[in-house]
């Protein structure tokens, strides 16, 4: 990609192939704005654990993408965005009858944009069901080259 404006367009097409984690998730970007994004996440019966539920892990993985792409268009060109620290919350299970609802929504705000670290807090809902939430910082650093 040869700028941010360039990846956030992309990454937004249904079936965009600029993000391996949404295309392997099946993430789809309902908005991404300088101050919030939303993603939402189709649920499938592979992402429950030998018990049955939501992994955890796959909830934190759409919380912290999510917020990261709340972050990334208010970036001047040329930086990028990494996760430093980030605390989660469960807040309610979801299990098998969950999949033939509707999908997993993740709503994150930018709280604060400093020079070099950026506070973000995100909800993931399911409906009107409120299941995580969580807050993160993230450094932001010179872009890689060819990013």
């Amino acid at each position: 990609m040869s700028t941010m404006a360039d990846y956030l367009a992309a990454v937004a097409r249904p079936g965009q192939t600029v993000n391996n984690l949404f295309g392997f998730l099946g993430v789809e970007v309902e908005e991404i704005s300088p101050v919030q994004a939303r993603l939402r996440l189709p649920l499938r019966p592979e992402f429950l654990q030998g018990a049955g539920m939501l992994a955890g892990g796959v909830l934190a993985s759409l919380l912290d993408e999510t917020m990261a792409h709340a972050v990334l268009p208010g970036l001047p060109e040329g930086q990028a965005a990494t996760t430093v620290e980030m605390s989660t919350r469960y807040l309610s299970p979801v299990g098998p009858r969950d999949l033939d609802g509707p999908p997993l929504s993740c709503l994150a705000r930018v709280v604060r944009r400093g020079k070099r670290i950026a506070f973000v807090e995100a909800e993931v809902s399911l409906g009107e069901r409120s299941i995580a939430r969580a807050s993160a910082s993230f450094l932001i650093v010179p872009a890689s080259p060819g990013s």
